[in-house]
């Protein structure tokens, strides 16, 4: 498409604009002097091949300028088409259409098409930071997850008197996975609310108890007396992994999602799962049938198999940037903003999440606890209705120890609350400096003085998190504990 602007003679020139999908193109031209300056907004020379340089020519005026011809190209299903009315001197009444060459070398090809069907649309502006890494080790842990699969199986067979061939192994599990893997799956699903706010950490554990429940199927030969035992726990432990990994699949995905492309990236995730599982079970054959034909072989490459896959799920999670608020992310949120006034972004906190080791109390947002029952701080009749005077009209309570301070959550208390409660918290600690909290302290000049710094940070403190992708309106403690009062 052009539009002409300035007038004859030096200073004429025209603008041309082509669309290309997601890429686009604006050429400038200059007859002045036979000038010609050109800009370009993405690679089109490199996506469209030189056949799209050739076709330009459609875009000039003919001898008179008094005749445009409007040209579009247009790419759907990886085939591109050239759309333009009329030519040269010819009245604009029909729309022609032709289907560009496609002239990319073969290398680009592939790599496109590989990225088409493995990545989502956009990518890498339509993923949030870290998607490159997380995908990577998706892959090899999956990759090592099904050759475990082949050599586990192929060991319950073997414990149960049968002699398969390798190819075999990769079909047994849909008899054996029933039973005692359906109470796996009761077990785990009442987590679900700690699911949703440690989903890292929880899918750490699904492909812990996925290799306790492989490493008991690689030693049952060697107690075929206890065949029925060993496969039960196997199978339990299994169960318990399935709903680990399908209820925190979503939370991660989602934190991936920059625009609303959730099931793009879901899709994308089960290729990359399918073809990583596809050559794992090649690979698995094949050792069942050499090197781990033996119980002795099996044992070598089982733990090997184990440790590779529990590394890669572990930074495969520390690649994700989860964006909701529980006890750890805030607390980390919180003692940044107090030291630095800044609101750090999840891809800045996701190497700091603690993973495996538990989470202990953070001193710089003042050792804040969150989920202990009322009655832990409660021992009086008279504390809580103290409490409930000093805090009245809060959806929070805090009950100032020596340790910890614990904060109880009302029921109605959003992620907004907790934020604030967390805040008033900190301040109150800095105030005390390290005193033992003492009523004339808390309840006295501290608190009112605290409570006017949080009033005054607050906003500050809000708008950086919305900012930053946060999902402020919602605080997930994973215990469950509120209380209404």
């Amino acid at each position: 498409m052009e539009v002409k602007r300035g007038g004859s003679g030096r200073g004429e020139g025209r603008v041309r604009f082509a669309a290309f999908g997601s890429l686009s193109t604006v050429v400038v031209e200059g007859k002045g002097k036979g000038e010609k300056q050109r800009e370009q907004g993405g690679d089109m020379v490199g996506a469209f091949g030189e056949e799209s340089e050739k076709r330009r020519g459609l875009l000039e005026v003919d001898a008179e300028g008094t005749s445009a011809r409007p040209v579009w190209i247009e790419v759907a299903d990886k085939v591109r088409r050239e759309y333009g009315f009329g030519g040269g001197a010819q009245p604009a009444k029909f729309l022609q259409v032709k289907v560009l060459k496609d002239t990319r070398p073969p290398v680009q090809k592939a790599v496109d098409s590989f990225l088409s069907r493995f990545f989502p649309l956009g990518y890498p502006n339509s993923v949030a930071e870290g998607y490159l890494v997380y995908s990577q080790y998706r892959a090899i842990q999956h990759f090592a997850s099904a050759v475990l699969h082949v050599l586990s199986t192929q060991s319950l067979l073997f414990a149960a008197g049968l002699r398969p061939t390798p190819a075999q192994t990769t079909i047994v599990s849909w008899v054996l996975k029933d039973g005692m893997q359906h109470v796996g799956k009761f077990m785990c699903s009442r987590m679900g609310a700690r699911m949703d706010s440690e989903p890292k950490r929880w899918r750490i554990f699904a492909d812990f108890m996925y290799d306790v429940g492989a490493g008991l199927e690689v030693i049952s030969p060697l107690c075929p007396h206890q065949f029925l035992p060993v496969a039960g726990m196997a199978n339990l432990a299994k169960g318990m992994a399935l709903v680990s990994a399908r209820a925190t699949r979503l939370p991660v995905y989602s934190s991936f999602a920059k625009e609303g492309n959730l099931s793009d990236l879901y899709a994308k995730g089960e290729a990359i799962s399918t073809l990583s599982n596809v050559l794992g079970l090649g690979v698995g054959i094949h050792l069942a049938s050499n090197f781990a034909s033996t119980i002795q072989g099996k044992l070598i490459w089982a733990p090997i198999l184990s440790a590779i896959h529990l590394y890669s799920v572990q930074q495969e999670m520390r690649a994700a940037p989860i964006n909701t608020l529980n006890s750890q992310r805030t607390a980390m949120l919180v003692a940044d903003f107090v030291k630095t006034g800044n609101v750090s972004s999840p891809a800045e906190l996701r190497y700091r999440e603690r993973l495996i080791l538990p989470v202990g109390l953070e001193k710089d947002a003042g050792n804040v606890r969150v989920g202990a029952p009322l009655q832990s701080g409660v021992a009086k009749p008279s504390v809580m209705a103290e409490l409930k005077e000093k805090f009245k009209g809060e959806p929070f309570l805090l009950h100032f120890g020596e340790q910890a301070t614990d904060m109880v959550l009302h029921q109605k208390a959003t992620g907004e609350d907790a934020v604030r409660g967390w805040l008033l918290a900190t301040h109150v600690s800095r105030l005390c400096k390290g005193r033992k909290f003492q009523d004339a302290d808390v309840y006295g000049k501290v608190l009112e003085k605290a409570y006017d710094e949080t009033e005054r940070s607050l906003p500050n403190f809000v708008s950086g998190l919305r900012e930053h992708g946060w999902h402020s309106h919602l605080f997930l403690e994973g215990s469950g504990v509120r209380a209404v009062w």
